[in-house]
């Protein structure tokens, strides 16, 4: 790997104002480096700058519990997204959100750099189910769960593939489910509510596949998937 791009991956700067570093000197395995196109090992070898080693870490992957009001975007020039919620230690990977959640919706957020996992997991094509609990105003009824089975028909004519619906409390007046599905069309569980005749009050994503949302996690906070997480997802 060249000598600019390795110290892009591991810090916060870009290859521009790498190279710029490299030129005043970078000592690579007690060696003096002034060449940006220097070829190193990345695993192996010594990378000292302002006096400490890079690591290099290919991929990574964060669990994070996002809150309303943060929008799911590595920048913005008006509101907060889940990248500014990341120390700066950890935006050093350059990670994205892995699919979207609406600004007021809560819950589980992968972030990584991880291309290919991300678009396994989003792809409907690949029928990754995303667990999701909401609150509604207005009665879902047991007529529900068959035509969200079947695939219901959302405005402007468009019909969902097969989900399932999981009601938990039901009254007139509000309602509470969880429910599953395997793609990720804009505002979809809100738009699906709406053509069962109700509106959402509140929506947490719970799961992405294999991956649940950590309870221990606070809205904002966020963790480091385990081993056995990451394996789980690449199956």
């Amino acid at each position: 790997m060249r000598l600019d791009k390795f110290i892009s991956a591991t810090t916060t700067l870009s290859r521009a104002e790498a190279k710029k570093i490299i030129k005043k000197g970078i000592l690579i395995n007690n060696i003096l480096v002034k060449s940006p196109d220097y070829k190193i090992d990345e695993i192996n070898d010594q990378v000292i700058v302002n006096g400490n080693r890079l690591f290099y870490q290919k991929y990574v992957y964060i669990m994070m519990n996002k809150p309303q009001n943060v929008i799911s975007a590595t920048e913005d020039a008006i509101d907060k997204t889940v990248v500014d919620l990341l120390e700066e230690k950890d935006r050093i990977y350059k990670v994205f959100p892995v699919g979207r959640l609406d600004k007021d919706t809560e819950g589980l957020m992968l972030l990584t750099n991880d291309g290919e996992l991300a678009h396994k997991l989003i792809s409907p094509k690949k029928d990754v189910e995303k667990k999701y609990y909401v609150e509604v105003s207005g009665e879902l009824k047991e007529e529900h769960l068959e035509l969200v089975k079947d695939g219901l028909v959302i405005d402007e004519g468009y019909k969902c593939k097969s989900a399932r619906l999981e009601i938990l409390e039901s009254s007139k007046v509000k309602s509470i489910a969880n429910i599953y599905i395997t793609e990720g069309k804009f505002h979809q569980v809100k738009r699906m509510m709406k053509a069962l005749g109700t509106t959402v009050t509140y929506l947490k994503r719970l799961s992405i596949g294999t991956l649940e949302l950590d309870k221990t996690l606070k809205l904002g906070e966020y963790r480091y998937l385990t081993d056995k997480e990451i394996k789980n997802l690449n199956k």
